[in-house]
């Protein structure tokens, strides 16, 4: 079932209960999700969580037990409890599940809460630690975006600006999408853009980290755009369907990166996930303001 969120400045989204997914986000008859297609790829708005981008081998260790998880985690193919507190806002929540803990075996309350104002939708996480142990976990957004935004513009009139001029590093990952260890200067024209070109993503997503923390989609020939605000997030990444014409870009907040090349991961040791102690919870996210 989908959720259907409005603020007072007309900006709707909606959002679905599976996999807390959203479906749509329209301002003045513009739709700037994208809509999903099988030729390229169906998916809209996935949650990545508690883990983002694949393990070696599909399994990780938690001290000599081992256990398998498929890519970016289940909350995607989950079903969520959608809770509407009102016009402008729904909370969708997620359980541990005897299914859950077969692959993941941590008791844990997971919200996603989604609140518009104006022309922005906020996005937050919540994750409540109801384990009697230690909760390491990994997350982020997937969300793609149309490109263009216009009819009658091309994919290569748009381009990624950053907020602020950044050096950033491009995290280099394997042919499997898995982190080599290797990190390379990422030059930006001007210090802030990145122009977008289907090639751009041959090799599958570029990863960034040391980066500015606010990224817009826009273009000179047109005034529609999209702002993706993640301060709290330590990766960007950006996506289309490898090898393709695919109208389309992700702008992907990670908190946390994929495991290692070659390494099946003890999540107790790995670096960058957050470690949430019996009973605490966190709470996190991001936000797209459209234009």
């Amino acid at each position: 079932m989908n959720y259907e969120i409005t603020s007072d400045s007309g900006l709707m989204v909606s959002a679905s209960d599976h996999g807390a997914e959203l479906q749509s986000i329209r301002f003045h008859d513009t739709e700037y999700l994208w809509q999903g297609d099988s030729k390229y790829w169906k998916g809209r708005s996935p949650i990545l969580f508690p883990y983002v981008g694949r393990f070696f081998e599909g399994k990780y260790r938690l001290g000599e037990q081992v256990c398998d998880l498929k890519i970016h985690g289940f909350a995607s193919v989950s079903d969520f409890d959608a809770e509407k507190t009102g016009e402008d806002s729904v909370t969708l929540t997620l359980k541990d599940s005897e299914e859950t803990r077969k692959h993941y075996p941590f008791r844990f309350v997971f919200k996603v809460i989604y609140t518009v104002s104006g022309q922005t939708l906020s996005i937050r996480f919540h994750v409540e630690n109801r384990s009697d142990e230690t909760m390491p976990f990994g997350f982020g957004g997937h969300p793609a975006f149309n490109v263009p935004l216009k009819e009658g513009l091309d994919f290569t009139d748009y381009y990624l600006e950053f907020g602020d001029r950044c050096q950033p590093d491009r995290v280099i990952m394997s042919d499997s999408v898995l982190v080599t260890g290797r990190e390379e200067l990422y030059p930006l024209e001007a210090g802030k853009i990145l122009r977008l070109h289907h090639d751009l993503f041959d090799h599958d997503a570029v990863v960034l980290q040391n980066m500015a923390d606010t990224v817009t989609l826009k273009t000179e020939k047109d005034g529609r755009s999209v702002t993706v605000n993640y301060p709290d997030m330590r990766y960007i990444g950006f996506w289309h369907r490898n090898q393709s014409d695919a109208p389309y870009v992700a702008i992907e907040p990670w908190y946390s990166l994929p495991s290692r090349q070659d390494v099946v991961e003890d999540l107790r040791f790995k670096r960058d996930l957050v470690r949430l102690k019996p009973g605490e919870t966190f709470e996190s996210g991001w936000s797209v303001t459209v234009r």
